[in-house]
């Protein structure tokens, strides 16, 4: 199975779907977008313009890109003739887990089936298919038409022609594709994310620092050096023995708890989400939402250009 992939069909069309839509059929692909309502497939052709007309293309560059992404609300009719389906529907492995189910009955039995799950094992969506050798992870991160790291997580049955096939496409439209060895629950971006987060409450709820503090002190030090060079590049240009001498130090101390952070509980219970809700660990106006979406897409678009030249 797998091959050559030529028709790609995106299903869920949310703040993940839409954006790898727009990657795949801006490299020239045609694709095949579905979500449940042809008002939600509308907004998301909507933001695909407008992502489109943040990176600087033409008007007729647009139209030709968005005209590339077929919408239907109609499942069947969209699987049709997919060579490759990724699946972005909300992170609840149920609904996954029902969704790979329709997905495979529907499909040819060539098709590869790739999950945009931030976190659920793909074994776990293999298991209601009859094709787990063609069932994988593809992890894109938000926004996936800027960031060009995809994780490429294999179960224990996925083939090697599957890999391959993905990661060929993949690197062919100018994404960043890294195969895991082995499926862990978290990959490896969220188990890093995850380890920070829970330093980070640890640091605020032992009053070491407030929250802004701890925003500070990574993006004008240690975020500024990631954006550029990797954590073990950064341990050897230190220097090993160095290194060696703080962990030392702060193994024994740093966090370690397996509980959730109680703060971060805290917040959520009470729904303070963040800027979704207008208040999370800092309190967010429109402006300041706004100022910070804006800071974010402007820096990336920088990157990207400078990673290119």
């Amino acid at each position: 199975m797998g091959g050559i992939i030529k028709k790609i069909a995106v299903i869920g069309a949310g703040l993940m779907g839409h954006g790898i839509a727009q990657e795949f059929s801006t490299a020239g692909y045609e694709v095949a977008l579905n979500d449940v309502s042809n008002q939600r497939l509308g907004l998301a052709l909507g933001h695909v313009r407008e992502n489109l007309g943040s990176l600087g293309f033409a008007k007729e560059d647009v139209n030709r890109i968005a005209a590339r992404i077929q919408t239907s609300a109609d499942l069947p009719a969209v699987l049709l003739d997919a060579d490759l389906v990724v699946e972005a529907v909300p992170e609840d492995l149920e609904v996954k887990r029902t969704v790979f189910t329709k997905i495979d009955q529907l499909v040819p039995t060539h098709s590869i089936i790739a999950s945009n799950t931030s976190s659920f094992m793909p074994s776990q969506l293999a298991s209601v298919t009859g094709r787990p050798g063609q069932v994988l992870v593809a992890h894109y991160f938000n926004p996936p038409y800027l960031v060009p790291l995809v994780e490429i997580v294999r179960s224990s049955d996925t083939t090697d022609e599957t890999v391959t096939s993905v990661t060929t496409l993949l690197k062919g439209i100018g994404k960043y594709p890294v195969v895991l060895k082995r499926e862990v629950p978290g990959f490896i971006a969220n188990r890093l994310q995850a380890a920070l987060l829970r330093e980070c409450f640890a640091l605020v709820e032992d009053g070491v620092a407030e929250p802004q503090d701890i925003d500070d002190v990574m993006t004008h030090s240690l975020g500024r050096r990631l954006a550029v060079a990797g954590p073990f590049e950064i341990f050897d240009a230190a220097g090993l023995d160095v290194w060696k001498a703080i962990a030392g130090e702060l193994m024994p101390v740093i966090e370690s708890s397996p509980e959730l952070p109680a703060l971060l509980a805290d917040l959520t219970r009470r729904g303070d989400f963040g800027i979704k809700t207008g208040k999370g660990v800092h309190t967010w106006s429109c402006r300041e939402s706004e100022d910070l979406r804006n800071r974010l897409t402007s820096a990336l678009i920088a990157i990207q250009r400078w990673t290119v030249q």
